[in-house]
């Protein structure tokens, strides 16, 4: 059964190789895509899928859709160090959400300050890469399809 992971933010799609950590680069954590904001101040992330949320940091969620598979959405790189400055919550932990709710208020300001990158990536986890369709290089709004697994 094929699943469509919709992007979380309005940007511009890149590589995950493009990623400024080795982690999301070398796909380390798993396969997935990157959505740069821009120059955008303040963002409001939503859910790219329907499921559980399993995992809610102010820089970083995952949402369970299927047993045995989630998604990763990081906010930033190294903007744990924030310590949430900049980060409102709009969910909590353990909550059953929909695609398009909205799970973080981002003001992108401290991370900007702090000099770390608002790069998001957005990464399957427990996935293989041949089985997933990446959207290609270039703007993407927050809801249009991002990856499709399957």
């Amino acid at each position: 059964m094929a699943v469509t992971i919709a992007a979380p933010i309005t940007g511009t799609v890149i590589p995950l190789t493009e990623v400024p950590d080795p982690v999301f680069a070398k796909a380390l954590v798993g396969p997935g895509a990157a959505i740069d904001p821009g120059e955008a101040a303040n963002l409001t992330v939503t859910a790219p899928v329907s499921g559980k949320l399993t995992s809610l940091k102010p820089h970083a969620f995952v949402i369970s859709h299927r047993p045995d598979q989630g998604v990763l959405v990081h906010l930033g790189i190294d903007t744990v160090h924030l310590k949430g400055a900049g980060f409102t919550l709009r969910a909590e932990a353990g909550q059953q959400v929909e695609a398009g709710e909205e799970i973080v208020v981002w003001d992108l300001e401290a991370a900007r300050e702090a000099e770390k990158s608002v790069i998001v990536p957005v990464v399957v986890l427990e996935a293989d890469v041949e089985d997933l369709t990446l959207a290609e290089a270039g703007p993407i709004s927050a809801g249009d399809a991002l990856i499709r697994i399957g």
